[in-house]
């Protein structure tokens, strides 16, 4: 007798066997993936920080080169400024970055945004005032008396980047 088999597919006990190591292998693989996007977060929230920073820092060397004793309305070779038209980096009597508009005083939300902006160029994340709540930018601005505060908004975390124009300290906050 010649016994003839059928090729119909899986069995059911096969099929089962699969769907479970397949949940296996995503209970372990899901936290690992969720984890690799709050490392994202932070790492930028670190790069952008350590840029301001950077920034900070130059804008004080460019001063301090300069030969620059007092709050100065634009440093003289910091940037890719106009300084005819009034375009440049503010700083305080420090050396701080506290405008782009020539106002050596504590910073407001407006000139938190000049100073980011200032300072970081062109590709820099985007910021918004925190009183525009706009949802579109990275960033929202905020000022506080000498302090300007950056709130991270891709995250809905409220990690923040603070730069004290009293002493030019960068701070950063990861919630």
């Amino acid at each position: 007798m010649n016994v003839q088999r059928k090729n119909r597919g899986f069995t059911l006990i096969e099929l089962v066997v699969v769907i479970a190591i397949l949940a296996i292998l995503a209970a372990f693989a899901l936290p690992r993936f969720a984890q690799l996007s709050e490392q994202a977060h932070e790492a930028s929230i670190k790069g952008t920080a350590g840029a301001l920073s950077a920034g900070v820092a130059l804008a004080k060397a460019q001063w301090v080169t300069n030969g620059s004793t007092t709050a100065e309305s634009y440093v003289d070779g910091f940037g890719d400024f106009d300084f005819a038209n009034g375009e440049g980096i503010a700083v305080n009597d420090n050396g701080w970055a506290t405008s782009t508009n020539g106002i050596t005083s504590d910073p407001n939300e407006n000139r938190c945004v000049q100073i980011w902006e200032g300072l970081l160029q062109s590709n820099a994340p985007s910021v918004s005032q925190a009183s525009n709540s706009d949802d579109t930018v990275e960033y929202w601005a905020s000022a506080d008396g000498s302090e300007c505060t950056y709130e991270y908004q891709s995250d809905n975390q409220g990690s923040t980047i603070v730069y004290d124009t009293a002493d030019g300290s960068v701070e950063t906050t990861i919630n």
